[in-house]
């Protein structure tokens, strides 16, 4: 397997910001995923909207937005993007198991991966803010990118649970 070039450094090594300013402009999609695993009290409550700070869901789901619209303000290197779409899904899938996905559309010169997962990520840390009232031994992962399109780079979707690099 030949090596890829590590785009975000410069010729002597050091970090730098990528110059996408000759990219063409297309239609970027990302979707990324979080699991929460936790108690099956804890999803009961969530399900059954009994946690005391509100709704869980809905709160995630805000934070997943917003972090998405700050990704290049809290990732080094990352460029701004001009987002159409966020949406974030957060779903009790079985008792202890927090589902969230997130789903990131824009047109632009870079794609939007790094805005799902951020956005996947902090919903997750949403749940877990919300909910550690009731377990502080909450597992947040994996957090991963499940699929993206566009750009140069083309389609990828993860296939099973195939692990990074492989």
């Amino acid at each position: 397997m030949s090596e890829k070039r590590l785009t975000h450094l410069d010729g002597s090594g050091e970090a730098a910001m990528v110059d996408v300013g000759g990219k063409t402009v297309t239609d970027r999609f990302a979707r990324a995923s979080a699991r929460l695993t936790t108690t099956s009290k804890v999803t009961a409550a969530i399900t059954e909207n009994r946690v005391a700070k509100g709704s869980v869901s809905a709160a995630a789901r805000l934070a997943g937005i917003l972090a998405a619209k700050k990704t290049s303000e809290l990732i080094p290197l990352c460029h701004p993007l001009p987002l159409d779409v966020v949406e974030v899904d957060v779903v009790v899938t079985g008792p202890g198991v927090v589902e969230i996905e997130a789903r990131v559309r824009c047109n632009s010169r870079t794609g939007a991966e790094m805005e799902a997962l951020t956005a996947a990520s902090v919903a997750a840390l949403t749940v877990y803010d919300m909910c550690k009232a009731m377990d502080r031994a909450m597992v947040i992962g994996p957090v991963r990118l499940e699929e993206k399109s566009g750009g140069n780079s083309g389609h990828y979707r993860r296939t099973g649970d195939k692990e990074a690099g492989k």
